[in-house]
């Protein structure tokens, strides 16, 4: 599960950063297969990273914070193909729950990871992020949304707990026929 890195200098300092948040990520997600994150210590963690605690720090303020930002670079390639695709498109609701839970699928290991930790509420603001939910928003367009965003949330997180039995394309199917 490495991250993909931009090609930099490894003496800059974007090139030391990444390569320390590679480390930790990488560690974390090791160190997460065998306990859960509250009994990893920051400690333990660089010790295996191979990085100092000031690097930790540096980059993050607590140790969901690794995960939030390796999510992020997953959703973030996520969205650029679903946009890529859809672009000028007006597309139906089924097929963004496809996409997102043929992504999920895509990466399985790592979100059984997030499952079995009890750490699927870090997809939350990802799932709202990816719904267009902005406060800024008309009252309707915000409301909308969030019922959107929300209930897709719920949705991962059934799909989650119920072991993920179903395949991306029964979830879209399951959704276009409720008529929403």
């Amino acid at each position: 599960m490495e991250q993909n890195l931009q090609i930099v200098s490894p003496m800059s300092n974007q090139g030391r950063n990444a390569y320390v948040t590679e480390r930790l990520t990488n560690t974390l997600l090791v160190l997460l297969r065998d306990k859960p994150i509250s009994d990893i210590s920051i400690s333990e963690l660089c010790e295996g990273a191979g990085v100092g605690r000031v690097s930790f720090y540096r980059n993050y303020t607590e140790k969901e914070d690794i995960l939030k930002a390796y999510i992020d670079l997953l959703f973030q390639s996520f969205m650029d193909e679903y946009h890529n695709y859809s672009e000028g498109i007006e597309r139906p609701l089924s097929d963004l729950i496809r996409a997102l839970f043929t992504h999920i699928e895509d990466h399985l290991d790592f979100y059984r990871l997030l499952n079995e930790r009890g750490l699927v509420y870090l997809l939350k603001d990802v799932v709202v992020e990816i719904c267009g939910l902005k406060p800024e928003s008309s009252k309707i367009e915000a409301y909308s949304k969030a019922f959107v965003a929300y209930t897709l949330y719920g949705w991962v997180e059934v799909w989650f707990q119920r072991g993920m039995k179903e395949s991306a394309t029964e979830m879209a199917d399951m959704f276009k026929n409720l008529g929403l």
